[in-house]
């Protein structure tokens, strides 16, 4: 990985920069403002295709990703059909290689359909890594058995924890907002009571382990003793649980995702992650829905934001820009740690920075056909000219 480093620390030679700059974009003209900064990888998107392209395309979810410097993407397999085998799989590797304007890797379901009865055709799918995502997988003897099959054709299991039992119709955050409005809440045991039970079945098995979108403070805690014990785990999570938290909390679709934004120590357990590498990389979770979809309010509004086009603006806004993290830092997390995890190979893949211009996000200005965000109306720092993949030029603002 230290190519990618050496890439960005292309701008401290004004004359190679522009060389290499010219070799993509010939009638660039913008170079003493512009950081070269490689390509992010994302390992959690929805691009929707196949079965759901009426909330996102291959073709707008990889459009969207380019515009926020995005060049590989991991796609859950909450699709219609599931990709649970061989067949299933290559419905969907054809949409991606017709569409898709970036590198897209997508994940076999854990089990067959998503319904958590029987594994699907793990060791046949030619995938790097299995998910259920969406869903957790309920029953410990279905996970152990996914855990060996996995660690025999030397994959990932990327878990999406949470226990159904403890839901209780929940749909935000069990913390103040859902008690002084009278909401449902999630409670954060469903969380990382089911990460507790995989750690367990990680220490018998050895396989290879990813948490999603890590969102309470017991989740880290957990996590970062699992690795001090030499467990083989990683975790993710998004800049919308290291930003808000249910203080900021609306009446309004844009702010319901699952996991819930939680409480400010979850927040800031989490950024302390971030810091002592408990948390390994930054992913978004990028889910778009219809606009009648996400208008129902918090309850009845379906889970789920876009987040790939705004995911380095929010990251280098608050917490480059603060000083809390460095550069350097946040490409680790978006960049290095995501690609060495999910051995992702990295190309001639970059995009065009000017960090000192700021851009106000709005529905109209996001690629992405899900329009559902919390930042919808903040305006950040860092706008992108141009994202290059695989030597090619696939986005030019």
């Amino acid at each position: 990985m230290r190519e990618i480093l050496d890439m960005f620390h292309m701008n401290t030679s004004s004359d190679r920069k522009e060389a290499f700059i010219r070799r993509f974009a010939p009638h660039f003209s913008h170079f003493d403002d512009v950081t070269i900064i490689p390509g992010f990888c994302d390992v959690h998107v929805h691009f929707r295709e196949p079965g759901f392209s009426y909330k996102e395309t291959m073709h707008t979810g990889t459009m969207a990703a380019a515009r926020g410097g995005v060049t590989a993407a991991v796609t859950m397999p909450n699709l219609s059909p599931v990709p649970d085998s061989c067949a299933s799989l290559a419905v969907q590797k054809e949409i991606i290689n017709k569409d898709a304007v970036i590198s897209v890797y997508p994940l076999g379901s854990i089990t067959k359909g998503q319904s958590g009865e029987a594994l699907s055709d793990m060791e046949e799918m030619d995938v790097i890594g299995f998910s259920d995502d969406g869903r957790g997988v309920q029953n410990e003897s279905m996970m152990r058995s996914a855990m060996e099959k996995a660690k025999k054709c030397g994959k990932i299991i990327v878990a999406h924890c949470e226990d159904n039992s403890l839901l209780h119709g929940g749909y935000i955050h069990d913390g103040a907002y859902a008690r002084a409005h009278g909401h449902r809440g999630i409670c954060s045991e469903s969380e990382y009571g089911p990460i507790a039970r995989d750690i367990k079945l990680l220490k018998e098995t050895g396989a290879k382990y990813h948490v999603c979108h890590v969102s309470t403070k017991e989740s880290v805690e957990i996590i970062r003793n699992a690795k001090k014990d030499g467990v083989n785990i990683t975790c993710e999570t998004a800049p919308h649980y290291l930003i808000l938290d249910d203080s900021y909390l609306q009446e309004d679709g844009r702010f319901k995702m699952n996991p819930p934004l939680r409480g400010k120590e979850d927040r800031e357990a989490l950024m302390e992650g971030i810091l002592d590498g408990t948390v390994d990389m930054i992913a978004t979770d990028h889910a778009p829905h219809s606009a009648e979809e996400k208008g129902k309010g918090l309850e009845k509004s379906a889970f789920g934001i876009v987040g790939i086009e705004t995911s380095f603006q929010a990251m280098y806004t608050h917490f480059v820009k603060t000083g809390i993290l460095s550069m350097e830092k946040l490409i680790e997390l978006m960049c290095i740690n995501p690609r060495a995890r999910f051995a992702i190979p990295f190309g001639e893949e970059f995009s065009l920075w000017n960090l000192s211009e700021k851009e106000t996000v709005t529905a109209e200005n996001l690629v992405s056909m899900g329009k559902a965000t919390p930042f919808l109306g903040e305006t950040f720092d860092a706008v992108n000219y141009l994202t290059v993949c695989g030597g090619k030029v696939v986005y030019e603002k």
